[in-house]
């Protein structure tokens, strides 16, 4: 299931139950780890995850016993992401949270308005830290910050980079080779497009993007335009004429099929399916890709490159992650901290992802694990944008639903049923009248 849709899914399950289970909470302590009469501490904590991705978290979690033997860690896994904040919303109103856990970063604002969280500034700073808050890449925290206190820390990120495919390009006439573009400081909008519409016209799709905040706001930031909402998390976008502009622009490629919204593709014929097929130029996602290029046996194929922009010098632009939060009512504070900044510590990251990981580290000191394989060719394009890319507006992330609201309405300007200064102006309604609810 591709991220907007699990979007929508959270819009209509865990965004009313984040509305009524807390209304409904009352006091008293979270049932979820403890200590027992030798004074050892259980751990309980959450995640969601494939199959592989938990074996390498029950792997984590056997190492952190080994050289913490007075701590014991036990994973409560939800295999599917679509139901595991409706679950973990559920717990926290029954008090039965477990004491650390996995919050998508569609998610982070709203758990973090909550106050549900436990506060993490002074831990982080503390002397038992191996996650001091400077050692993270700063664009990463979004709406895990509020008020100047750290309620989550990402651990791990994606940068959504664009993917190409060699055959494809070779097949639509294109000669160049955008990452070598892009290292000369030659990758420009200009030349981005001219390759779309070669891609277009040899019958080919041009490029692929999942419709949810890192597209929209992404195309804007690499197009030299400013942020769509001010200092004070007011929605300004609709108000500039560049920003209009741009917008515009995107919707056009959409509605003349040089550009295709991933998510509206038919079951069988995915966008993976035409990636790997090479029936498209360019797919824009994250590190996840290299195991579905791998799977098909195609790797050889394809690279990477950062988003285009009109001078050809590197612009942020969005990268997604995910958080780990701590329960406000664990039993077990010290030990629960001690898993969580060992999880988070470059160590962890390192452990984590290493040998095929599907991300990219969130922390400094662990980017040998992006580079080990040499794979794909210019792999330091992951690590550039993320070092200055940026996860969602916190004034947008913090607010139920608004998101999926805002991707929904610009989907109708990429099927041409309205202008973008229409599909802005109702964003800037969007923003106001769910802002004060």
């Amino acid at each position: 299931m591709s991220r907007s849709k699990y979007r929508k899914l959270l819009a209509g399950i865990a965004v009313g139950a984040l509305t009524m289970g807390l209304a409904a909470c009352s006091g008293g302590g979270g049932r979820g780890g403890g200590v027992d009469a030798d004074g050892n501490s259980t751990v309980i904590w959450s995640t969601w995850g494939t199959a592989d991705e938990l074996t390498r978290f029950e792997e984590f979690n056997k190492d952190f016993m080994k050289r913490h033997p007075d701590i014991k860690v036990k994973l409560q896994p939800v295999a599917a992401y679509g139901d595991y904040h409706s679950k973990l919303l559920a717990q926290l109103t029954s008090n039965t949270a477990p004491d650390v856990f996995y919050v998508g970063d569609d998610m982070i604002g709203q758990f973090v308005d909550s106050g549900r969280l436990m506060p993490l500034k002074d831990l982080m700073d503390s002397k038992d830290s191996k996650t001091k808050h400077d050692d993270f890449f700063p664009g990463l925290f979004g709406a895990a910050e509020k008020d100047d206190e750290v309620f989550a820390a990402p651990n791990d990120s994606n940068p959504d980079v664009l993917w190409y495919d060699k055959e494809a390009l070779k097949a639509a006439g294109v000669t160049e080779d955008p990452a070598t573009l892009a290292e000369n400081g030659q990758w420009t909008t200009d030349k981005y497009l001219e390759m779309n519409a070669k891609l277009h016209d040899a019958n080919l799709t041009g490029s692929m993007f999942w419709n949810y905040w890192a597209t929209h706001w992404s195309w804007l930031s690499s197009q030299g335009i400013d942020a769509p909402y001010d200092d004070a998390g007011a929605f300004v976008a609709n108000k500039d004429a560049d920003t209009v502009a741009a917008m515009q622009q995107l919707g056009d490629l959409f509605q003349d099929g040089t550009f295709v919204v991933a998510d509206t593709l038919p079951d069988g014929a995915g966008a993976d399916s035409v990636f790997v097929t090479h029936k498209a130029g360019f797919f824009v996602q994250g590190r996840y890709t290299i195991g579905t290029l791998t799977s098909a046996g195609v790797q050889d194929s394809y690279d990477i490159v950062r988003w285009p922009t009109p001078d050809g010098e590197p612009a942020p632009t969005g990268v997604a992650a995910s958080y780990l939060a701590i329960n406000g009512k664990t039993k077990v504070k010290d030990a629960a901290f001690t898993f969580w900044t060992e999880f988070l510590s470059a160590e962890g990251q390192v452990f984590r992802l290493q040998g095929g990981g599907n991300a990219v580290p969130s922390i400094k000191g662990a980017d040998e694990v992006v580079l080990e394989d040499g794979y794909p060719a210019h792999a330091q394009t992951f690590l550039d944008m993320r070092d200055v890319g940026f996860e969602d507006y916190a004034a947008e992330a913090r607010v139920p639903g608004l998101p999926v609201a805002i991707s929904e309405e610009f989907q109708k300007l990429y099927e041409g049923k309205t202008d973008a200064q229409q599909s802005l102006d109702t964003v800037a309604k969007l923003v106001k009248e769910r802002s004060k609810k």
